[in-house]
């Protein structure tokens, strides 16, 4: 199953900080600019590592990132604990349809700062792929609920600008009284752009930020 695809944050990057900043206003996506006033749903971005839980031949599978990459022994072992007790839900909820579940490895020892979400290692759920079909918000809380897995949370909606001065800003974790690493916004409604890339961006605290 194809690894998660890019996501390219609002605006272009400074070459005069080193890339480390913003050139506020200069879209990195013409899709931004002219879908800058409509409404975009806000989650909160999980500081971890990409995880893919693959559902392929009526069998489950984990990859990281890329093909390549490795997962740490404690967070597989998580992931054994928490996903090979659901392969029958899995064929319930899926039948012979290939699909993947997206998400966030995090907790205490992934990334710096990753104990601040949880001592322990788990998985947050932020998309599904069944065959060529991403599902909407919906769908992927309702099998979410139905697997027992969390889900990345939802922390606001509104316009473009109103996630760069939200991000900027910098606001709490949902997960606790820590600094929230930044913000994923999609549309309201799902779209794709002329090449068949998903209208998707994000922005991080960090973005405003030089040090």
């Amino acid at each position: 199953m194809k690894k998660y695809h890019k996501i390219q944050t609002v605006y272009k990057r400074d070459p005069a900080t080193r890339h480390k900043t913003l050139i506020e206003g200069d879209f990195s996506k013409p899709e931004f600019e002219y879908l800058k006033e409509n409404e975009w749903i806000f989650t909160e971005k999980v500081d971890g590592t990409n995880i893919r839980v693959m559902f392929e031949e009526e069998h489950i599978a984990f990859g990281g990132k890329s093909d390549k990459a490795q997962i740490p022994v404690r967070l597989a072992n998580s992931l054994n604990e928490k996903f090979m007790p659901l392969a029958e839900d899995f064929r319930n909820i899926f039948k012979d349809a290939d699909a993947c579940l997206y998400g966030e490895g995090y907790g205490a020892t992934i990334q710096k700062g990753g104990g601040n979400y949880r001592q322990d290692q788990s998985f947050v759920l932020f998309d599904i792929k069944i065959g060529p079909w991403w599902l909407q918000r919906k769908d992927v809380e309702d099998i979410a609920k139905d697997l027992g897995l969390d889900v990345v949370p939802i922390i606001g909606t509104g316009t473009l600008a109103e996630m760069v001065r939200k991000a900027g800003e910098g606001f709490n974790s949902v997960w606790g009284d820590f600094m929230a690493e930044g913000i994923v916004a999609r549309p309201s409604t799902e779209l794709m752009g002329r090449n068949g890339s998903r209208v998707i961006t994000k922005i991080k605290y960090k973005d405003f930020r030089t040090v």
